[in-house]
């Protein structure tokens, strides 16, 4: 009996250390396999699906990988397809889906064996439920707010050619974000600084001189010993706390040089770094007793063969969307007109400038047609405010607010001339309606096509839609 406890004893020790050595085969196996996954760096050039900031997942380009030692992973910097560039990021791998994106010509497909293929990956932002058609003026406006980056097919060959050429030298930034002031604000695009400061990850810049440092502590012990404490150059506006310095390439070569490097983080096509000796730049501050903060700049040509008033114009991030950026249009506007001249800016103009431009445009105009009683030309218009004739009529054009407005009152003013001509058949034209003895029928006319209701004694408006579409 003891006998044969002791082998079947034997037999369970035995089936014990094989399944012992068979899960730790199996858990090595396991490690290897996950060892070398995560040796493997994603393919450059190829399409994944990427989460991005907001938690939305969208189709996206690897363009460039590096390895971060201080969290042992893989980086990878993505471009998402359809997106400004301005929007390109360096991610972990924690944020990329493991297999590839098929990206075909007639759009783009989601892998089915997806567990989240149900699921809109790229929503159409410009359709509705009501499939109602949208005008090429509203398709502008939505790419323009939203980053929708034109496709090269879009572009003429040349500005296509040179679209190329520029993504390929300026495809990769690698500064994440930068400190200068009290800020830390994320870069958008790349920027020349030199080999040294290009490569990392985040540049400290002095706010008032914008000399810049790789280190922390070297910011610290520069901001105990600078002196400065507004830009160089004479101060020539203030109001408030706000402050226009205006300084002079030739004068002041390094800080306009330092200058131009910052702003070239979150402009695209600028050209502008060292060649800074042809230009003027004007630089708006907030004041504080610390001293002078920048909050953006614009720099123009000293003589500029093609009259423009305008080379390259920033707002800083932090200071976007609080009227800055309208207010150093309009002080670049205010030199033109002390010079007697009309001015636009040079082009090509970012998303965000022509947005803000237009925004000017449109609204200098409302204000002057709004108090003008008389006969206005373009040329008159050109020469009241210094904005080139082009624009003006480029904004006249593609302003859907004016057309509509036109196109609302000359059809409410048909549809009265006609009724008043129903009522005096003699009556050829509008002119000739507003004649003082023919009041009583004007009125009569118009109670009648604007549906007065004489009980309550009020009008009834019209709510008939405009159908207008821009030509």
């Amino acid at each position: 009996m003891a006998e044969c406890l002791n082998k079947s004893l034997d037999v369970i020790k035995q089936n014990m250390r094989k399944k012992s050595e068979s899960e730790s085969k199996s858990a090595n196996a396991q490690d290897e396999d996950s060892e070398g996954t995560e040796e493997q760096p994603f393919d450059i050039g190829e399409h994944y699906l990427v989460r991005r900031s907001d938690d939305s997942w969208h189709p996206a380009e690897i363009i460039q990988t590096r390895y971060n030692d201080a969290d042992q992973q893989y980086e990878y910097y993505v471009h998402y397809e359809g997106y400004n560039r301005r929007l390109d990021e360096w991610v972990p791998r924690g944020r990329i889906m493991s297999s590839r994106f098929n990206m075909t010509e007639g759009g783009q497909k989601i892998n089915s064996d997806k567990v989240w293929k149900d699921r809109p990956v790229v929503n159409d932002l410009l359709s509705d439920s009501t499939d109602r058609k949208i005008t090429r003026n509203q398709k502008r406006r939505h790419d323009e707010i939203n980053h929708i980056q034109k496709s090269y097919a879009e572009m003429d060959p040349t500005t296509a050619a040179l679209e190329k050429e520029h993504e390929q030298i300026t495809k990769v930034k690698y500064i994440d974000r930068i400190q200068i002031g009290r800020f830390e604000i994320d870069t958008w695009y790349f920027s020349p600084y030199p080999e040294e400061y290009g490569r990392q990850s985040k540049l400290w810049i002095c706010e008032y001189c914008l000399k810049y440092m790789r280190l922390e502590k070297s910011y610290r012990y520069h901001m105990s010993e600078c002196t400065w404490r507004q830009p160089v150059g004479k101060e020539i506006y203030r109001k408030g706390t706000l402050s226009v310095y205006e300084v002079d390439g030739k004068d002041h070569k390094v800080y306009c040089q330092n200058l131009c490097l910052l702003a070239k983080l979150f402009l695209d096509h600028k050209t502008l770094y060292f060649d800074v000796e042809p230009f003027l730049f004007y630089i708006l501050c907030e004041v504080d007793k610390h001293g002078a903060h920048i909050v953006g700049y614009f720099s123009k040509e000293k003589e500029s063969p093609d009259g423009n008033n305008v080379a390259c114009i920033l707002t800083l991030p932090p200071y976007q969307r609080q009227g800055y950026g309208k207010l150093l249009i309009a002080f670049s506007y205010e030199l033109s007109r002390l010079e007697c001249n009309v001015g636009s800016p040079e082009q090509p103009l970012s998303d965000l400038g022509k947005l803000s431009y237009r925004s000017y445009w449109s609204w200098i105009l409302l204000e002057i047609l709004r108090d003008f009683r008389g006969t206005l030309s373009i040329k008159d218009l050109s020469q009241m405010t210094s904005i080139t004739q082009t624009d003006i009529i480029s904004t006249l054009q593609n302003q859907q607010h004016f057309s509509l407005c036109a196109s609302r009152k000359m059809r409410e003013l048909a549809r009265l001339l006609i009724e008043t001509k129903t009522i005096r058949p003699h009556i050829k034209n509008s002119i000739s309606a507003l004649k003082p003895q023919l009041y009583d029928t004007l009125v009569s006319a118009t109670k009648k096509e604007a549906k007065y209701d004489s009980e309550n004694q009020r009008y009834q408006y019209l709510s008939t839609p405009c159908k207008w579409e821009q030509p």
